[in-house]
């Protein structure tokens, strides 16, 4: 199952970074377009996001592990690279540990709205 949560119907940061995580076969992922609670937001911005997702490729490794691979995948979408996406949070579990969390993001650099 996938959900992509934006405020703007047009999401193609949202889709592509959704379809690059497909490669990890996620069983749950929830990916949140979070830029509207970030200073300098417009309607439609895609910049900040939050990823909550659950797949076996997860199994038998750490956190730092998980983090890497999701952002191996989505490398090219990130604003170091030439992308939009200036922040990632990713919420990785193993399909043991997923119990329906839906933890927050962590404040960006203080400039959360608020």
């Amino acid at each position: 199952m996938t959900t992509i949560t934006s405020t703007s119907s047009s999401t193609p940061t949202a889709n592509a970074l959704s379809q690059q995580l497909q490669e990890l076969q996620p069983l749950h992922m929830q990916l949140v377009n979070e830029s509207m609670n970030h200073a300098g937001y417009f309607d439609g911005k895609e910049s900040h996001f939050k990823l909550i997702m659950v797949s076996e490729a997860f199994t038998g490794k750490r956190l730092v592990a998980r983090h890497q691979m999701v952002y191996h995948l989505a490398d090219a979408l990130l604003t170091s690279k030439g992308g939009q996406i200036h922040a990632l949070a990713i919420h990785a579990y193993t399909p043991t540990e997923w119990q329906g969390q839906n933890p927050d993001s962590p404040l960006c650099a203080g400039q959360n709205k608020g």
